[in-house]
């Protein structure tokens, strides 16, 4: 049976959106509030059922289904996204691949949940715990994401752990994707309901 379009559309905008703000946490040191607690939320939630539970409401993607729309459009104005995005989905095929690895991942990731629950997804002590989690384990799959942006930024600690908090969350979007029967061959295939179910979601 085939899994419907829908949540892998959303699984899409929850990964586009995530790295748009990785992209934008690189170049100005700054992110989208709204758009960061959804991301960081999205990875405390291990148990959900649907993609709507995982981001909260499918409403807070709209960001998210807009870069999807632009791409589809080629009306994209970051050339690096699709090429950091491509990247990301690779990344999850050799994470996915690593039991041991997305075990120490979940583990990590629920004995976080506790102070996220307490202080917020996007405290920095949260933030800085996420970051460590990506840099001890996903920073060591080969080849590595590479982030572009600001070099006065991208020297900054802080910043760099909110960056790998983010790719985690936009890695979990990936997962999602591919559990939800996503593949790369749904853009060559099935662009025209990718389109269809992205505007719907807008509407």
């Amino acid at each position: 049976m085939s899994v419907p379009l829908e949540p892998r559309v959303l699984a899409l905008a929850g990964l586009m959106q995530a790295l748009r703000q990785v992209r934008r946490v690189a170049e100005t040191g700054q992110a989208d509030g709204a758009v960061l607690s959804t991301a960081l939320d999205s990875v405390f939630r291990v148990d959900a059922e649907s993609a709507d539970e995982i981001y909260g409401d499918a409403r807070a993607l709209r960001p998210g289904l807009l870069l999807l729309r632009d791409y589809f459009r080629n009306q994209n104005e970051d050339e690096f996204l699709p090429k950091l995005a491509l990247a990301v989905t690779q990344l999850e095929r050799r994470f996915v691949r690593d039991d041991e690895m997305a075990r120490e991942v979940q583990e990590r990731i629920v004995a976080l949940a506790p102070e996220a629950a307490r202080l917020g997804s996007t405290h920095p002590e949260v933030l800085a715990g996420l970051g460590k989690l990506y840099a001890d384990t996903i920073s060591n799959l080969r080849p590595r994401v590479m982030v572009q942006g600001n070099p006065h930024y991208l020297g900054q600690a802080d910043v760099v752990a909110e960056i790998r908090a983010v790719l985690l969350a936009a890695l979990r979007s990936a997962v999602l994707w591919r559990q939800m029967g996503g593949s790369l061959w749904d853009f060559l295939l099935r662009k025209r309901e990718l389109i269809e179910a992205v505007e719907a979601n807008l509407d």
